[in-house]
């Protein structure tokens, strides 16, 4: 996942520190241009100079190619101007916001590019779920000494699996589809299937990583 965190303050350190921990490509955008340590010491996620509210700094840190933006300054109107260029400027598919104060939650919607509004007081786990809830494919679990992974997937529209059948699929060798998620219900993967966005797969493989998982199916 390629992530962008807007604010090297204490939340906004400490996401960069678990994704890039966890081997997201992360870059921290900060006014304050001394370059925040990674964790245990260790290399630390990629560091940009200067104003997030600005396009070119944007557009410097990679806005471009990133998967989800977090807008984690201590300023609401910073978080929210950062949050709209994201999402109206530079089409960044997951943007998650800061609120500072309380009274200003009812702001941070779509009208503001916002998916994700997060609370001062928000428990820093889960908010890491949700900004890694942005990637389209996640490895979920691999099982003990078999090896054998299971990897979830969306089918999004206009992706190589958008209309095909799952036996249509080019998945790599070993690859099975254990389950598809319709409209939040389980549906049994019949090989005739036709996929259709929105649908998430559960895949089963032995060897496959998640991306060649997301080459057949994005």
């Amino acid at each position: 996942m390629r992530a962008i965190i807007a604010g090297a303050g204490r939340l906004g350190s400490r996401i960069a520190r678990v994704l890039t921990a966890e081997q997201h490509d992360v870059t921290l955008v900060d006014l304050d241009e001394r370059r925040p340590a990674g964790p245990a010491g260790g290399a630390g996620p990629d560091f940009v100079p200067g104003d997030a509210c600005e396009p070119a700094v944007l557009e410097h840190a990679g806005v471009l190619t990133a998967d989800v933006l977090v807008a984690a300054t201590d300023r609401d109107e910073d978080n929210l101007v950062i949050s709209h260029l994201a999402k109206t400027r530079f089409a960044v598919p997951r943007v998650a916001a800061r609120v500072n104060d309380p009274e200003n939650t009812w702001l941070f919607d779509e009208h503001w590019g916002v998916d994700i509004a997060v609370p001062a007081d928000m428990p820093l786990v889960a908010l890491v779920e949700e900004v890694a809830g942005a990637v389209d494919t996640v490895s979920l679990l691999r099982l003990g000494q078999t090896g054998v992974g299971v990897i979830e997937t969306l089918v999004s529209a206009g992706s190589r699996a958008d209309g095909r059948r799952i036996d249509d699929l080019r998945l790599p060798a070993g690859t099975l589809v254990a389950a598809v998620i319709r409209d939040g219900e389980p549906v049994f993967p019949t090989r005739d299937l036709p996929l259709r966005p929105g649908d998430i797969l559960f895949l089963v493989s032995h060897t496959a990583t998640e991306q060649e998982i997301r080459s057949a199916v994005q």
